[in-house]
């Protein structure tokens, strides 16, 4: 690894698709690798083929605005069956379990404070080319793993600059 800071990583994603399972893997393996010096950022793009994966997305940026969006993206993860059964009050109930503060993320669903946020990124992955999910953007370089996944994180790791 060179001395040169390291290019962000943009991943964006369907935090209810299934794919995200493995695309989530290679993120814990790209922090271990580069710990702190690295900054990935969780950008949204919710498909419409997910009915609660707007609702996740806002819920996901209200983790992050409390300081424990990771925590909240694993915990969801590990319950997507409940989400896709029990929708805003399984959101609700996993950021309860992921320690946060389970009533600001109810009122966050219901007010709709990260809307513009959740739009704001479907608009910016459309106008860069993003289709499908999980996406990284990393040194420019746009990286399609909603079609297969295999070779991505190499490839990423390669653009980190090894």
């Amino acid at each position: 690894m060179s001395d040169s800071p390291l290019p962000r990583v943009e991943f964006w994603c369907d935090l209810l698709c299934p794919d995200y399972r493995t695309a989530l893997a290679d993120v814990r393996t790209l922090r271990a690798r580069y710990g702190d010096a690295l900054t990935v950022e969780l950008r949204h793009f919710p498909l419409e083929k997910h009915k609660f994966a707007y609702p996740a997305a806002e819920a996901a940026s209200e983790a992050f605005e409390q300081g424990r969006g990771w925590e909240f993206v694993e915990a969801l993860l590990a319950r997507l069956e409940d989400v896709e059964r029990d929708g805003a009050k399984a959101l609700v109930e996993i950021a309860g379990a992921a320690g946060l503060d389970a009533d600001e993320v109810d009122t966050a669903l219901i007010d709709g404070r990260h809307m513009l946020l959740v739009d704001s990124d479907v608009a910016e992955g459309r106008a860069i080319g993003v289709t499908g999910t999980p996406t990284y953007v990393v040194a420019g370089k746009r990286l399609d793993g909603g079609q297969s996944q295999d070779g991505l994180l190499e490839r990423i790791v390669e653009l980190l600059g090894g």
